[in-house]
């Protein structure tokens, strides 16, 4: 069992040697999709409106507008995020079926 245990942690750490050393600078972003520079630019255009001379059935309208946008832009950027006590779960059922 600890043998079993010291493979796991040994990939680890070799991994942690092998990192780049930080800089002050800030991770660039990944490139967006031109459909989600697009739904961005709408919102922004959506938001620096003056809505005050608008009509209540087309503020409703943007309104409708601004919650389809913000649901494709979830959609586009949807990923798998795992907790930390969900990995250790993972790592606690791999260690007992193997």
């Amino acid at each position: 069992m600890v043998a079993l245990l010291s493979l796991t942690f040994l990939p680890l750490q070799s991994f942690a040697a092998t990192t780049e050393e930080p800089t002050s600078l800030p991770a660039p972003k990944p490139a967006a999709s031109a459909e989600a520079k697009a739904l961005e630019l709408r919102l922004n255009e959506i938001n620096s409106m003056d809505k005050t001379k608008l009509k209540s059935e087309d503020k409703k309208n943007l309104r409708k507008e601004v919650k389809s946008i913000k649901h494709n832009l979830k959609a586009i950027g949807s990923g798998v995020y795992l907790s930390g006590a969900a990995i250790i779960l993972i790592v606690i059922l791999l260690v007992v079926l193997l």
